[in-house]
């Protein structure tokens, strides 16, 4: 007997579920379909394609020690999966359960030759429910209601090998694909090693003392950088809990966080393109030639803000940004620019190797006030007391050259100071101007 096992966003050999039942039911035919056609589907981003390229390639590499290949196709999974079975003689389609809407209508159409495994959460999305059975849409109740589902089960180990077929299907190229961006900024590519056994790399050497507070530094290393790791699944989130050994409960809640956005986009699969809350349908987001070039020099990091700058910087050129520099950048967009929160969703989509359909969704919408659970709209960032507060000098002087030579005190708000560069832009708009603004559109929505 032959089975299919389709990979997407599980790209590991461990605490693999799927390849396990693969495995046991006799020759294995691992495939990767590059579907950018699906219907509904957000196409792979540009610094995700990247990652992509490497992560296959290490995953190749890793089935091949184990007597196995990896089969490559291009277009809409649920047309190239049926053809490959057929092409293959197989029997069935094994897989990762995922929660994406076009993933969950591509498993539909697969039928009942498709066979699903919970290995990419802590338990089963649809086992934490409210009382009434529905998907919790607030994350204090959904931690709460996730308690009797913990610890999760204990992460399965890699098969020793993998049963292989008696004749291999035709396979795509990687370089085919090309995967790899052209953008000049990202030709020498970026700092990062995808693949699974970097993940069980860093795992190893994961560090949790301070955690809740050095998180929130930009300025040190203080958080795992495993969410791109997370997000192609090149490890699973139960690895990651009992590898923490209970040490910080923060940490925790975060891998759960990842939980709770795909529950939220289970019940709303639209939410990455709708307002949570329907009254936000009628904010006043500008637009025009004045908002497009806002909106240009808040993707460039030329704002005037250093904090927003370095953030903006630092995500164009490693494909990443600080979790805290996160939220100040996203709400000098919505709030301080008062431009439309999909326009950051959408850029940080194509910009992050770590973005995440739900996870970008949520948390945008969080950040905007507009979503089911959501930060006030009235609640407004203050970027430079931000980056006073978390003490992000060394930071913003390495992502920020022209400042670099700015002594702390004027760091953070070198007009204050009276010591801004001739080469560093002047602010967009001041603090007090956009916070007004803001609330003024506010009040329109109440």
């Amino acid at each position: 007997m032959t089975d299919l096992l389709w990979l997407r966003q599980d790209l590991r050999l461990h605490d693999q579920p799927a390849l396990i039942a693969a495995a046991h039911s006799g020759a294995v035919i691992p495939v990767y379909v590059l579907d950018d056609e699906a219907p509904g589907a957000w196409k792979i981003g540009e610094a995700q394609r990247w990652w992509l390229h490497h992560s296959l390639r290490a995953l190749a590499a890793s089935l091949e020690k184990k007597g196995s290949r990896l089969i490559l196709r291009r277009g809409r999974a649920a047309e190239a999966l049926p053809a490959l079975v057929d092409e293959a003689g197989a029997e069935r389609v094994h897989a990762v359960r995922h929660y994406e809407p076009w993933w969950r209508h591509a498993e539909a159409a697969l039928g009942d030759r498709l066979c699903l495994y919970d290995g990419n959460h802590l338990t089963r999305i649809e086992d934490v429910t409210t009382g009434g059975g529905a998907p919790y849409r607030i994350y204090s109740s959904f931690w709460k209601g996730l308690q009797p589902h913990l610890p999760p089960g204990k992460p399965l180990a890699a098969p020793r090998t993998i049963p292989a077929p008696e004749t291999w299907p035709k396979s795509d190229s990687l370089a085919d694909w090309t995967l790899l961006p052209t953008a000049p900024d990202w030709s020498g590519g970026f700092d990062w090693t995808p693949g699974e056994a970097e993940a069980l790399r860093k795992i190893k050497q994961l560090a949790l003392d301070g955690y809740e507070e050095r998180r929130n530094l930009p300025s040190e290393e203080g958080t795992s950088r495993l969410s791109p790791h997370l997000h192609f699944g090149e490890v699973s989130p139960r690895t990651v809990w009992h590898a923490t050994g209970g040490d910080d409960i923060t940490f925790r809640k975060e891998l759960a966080w990842r939980d709770f956005t795909d529950g939220v986009v289970l019940a709303l699969p639209d939410y990455a393109d709708a307002n949570g809350r329907d009254r936000y349908d009628k904010l006043p987001w500008r637009s025009g030639t004045a908002a497009q070039r806002d909106l240009r020099a808040w993707q460039r990091g030329r704002t005037g803000y250093p904090i927003v700058d370095a953030g903006m910087r630092q995500l164009w050129q490693s494909g990443w940004m600080h979790n805290r520099v996160r939220m100040i950048t996203a709400s000098f967009l919505v709030k301080h620019l008062l431009i439309d929160w999909r326009e950051g969703e959408r850029w940080f989509w194509d910009c992050l190797v770590d973005a995440d359909y739900g996870n970008n969704a949520v948390n945008w919408q969080w950040i905007a006030g507009t979503g089911v659970d959501a930060n006030m709209f009235s609640r407004i960032m203050a970027p430079i007391r931000q980056s006073e507060k978390f003490a992000a000098g060394d930071y913003i002087r390495h992502w920020v050259p022209e400042l670099k030579h700015l002594p702390d005190a004027a760091i953070h708000d070198p007009d204050a100071a009276g010591c801004r560069p001739g080469d560093y832009p002047a602010m967009l708009i001041g603090h007090r101007e956009a916070r007004e603004r803001a609330l003024a559109a506010g009040k329109k929505v109440r």
